[in-house]
């Protein structure tokens, strides 16, 4: 049996930005070998998802419930194929806590750019690709080779602004930021 890949989102608290992720993922990329997960750099451990971010993705269709927020530890990114994050800043969080998580971590803004107009498909890293191979490591071989062919964008380009304790425009602008990115990162999650 082919080994699931495990996807690792991270944000702050874990309440508005990375659950949100981790829904919409689960959501779109639904029938895959894959968990997708989330956690906080300062999580509020147990909380319910934030009403803005609930409100969110029961306007896109994803599944909200049975959620409690969780706080970041190495082991999650030890294990993760793949870890996205918020924002730059959680993403050197990551990395501070599990340097070797380094290669596999990613911005949800820079995974897009690196993954948009790459030929996964056609890339040597997938056709060596064994049926064992857990994909998200194969998609983050490829990123990783592209990393130095694309200008790294700004904070202000890549970061998701947190709408935490501001109000339903702050959670609009959150989801559109994300919605933004996410079909070339679930494009390049999709076996074809």
């Amino acid at each position: 049996m082919r080994p699931v890949g495990t996807i690792l989102v991270i944000c702050t608290g874990n309440v508005c930005r990375s659950p949100y992720l981790e829904r919409r993922l689960r959501q779109l990329l639904a029938g895959q070998d894959v968990r997708v997960e989330s956690a906080g750099t300062r999580a509020l451990v147990g909380a319910d998802i934030e009403p803005g971010s609930v409100s969110a993705l029961l306007e896109v269709g994803a599944d909200p419930s049975g959620f409690a927020s969780r706080q970041l530890v190495p082991a999650m990114l030890d294990t993760a194929d793949l870890v996205i994050t918020a924002t730059q800043k959680h993403r050197a969080d990551a990395v501070a806590l599990h340097p070797r998580a380094l290669r596999k971590t990613f911005t949800v803004g820079e995974l897009a750019d690196l993954v948009r107009d790459a030929d996964l498909a056609g890339s040597p890293e997938v056709a060596q690709a064994g049926p064992d191979t857990p994909w998200a490591s194969v998609v983050a071989e490829v990123a990783r080779g592209r990393r130095g062919l694309h200008p790294a964008r700004s904070a202000a380009e890549s970061d998701i602004p947190d709408p935490y304790g501001r109000s339903s425009e702050a959670y609009a602008l959150m989801s559109t930021e994300i919605e933004s990115q996410l079909p070339a990162v679930v494009a390049a999650l999709t076996p074809r």
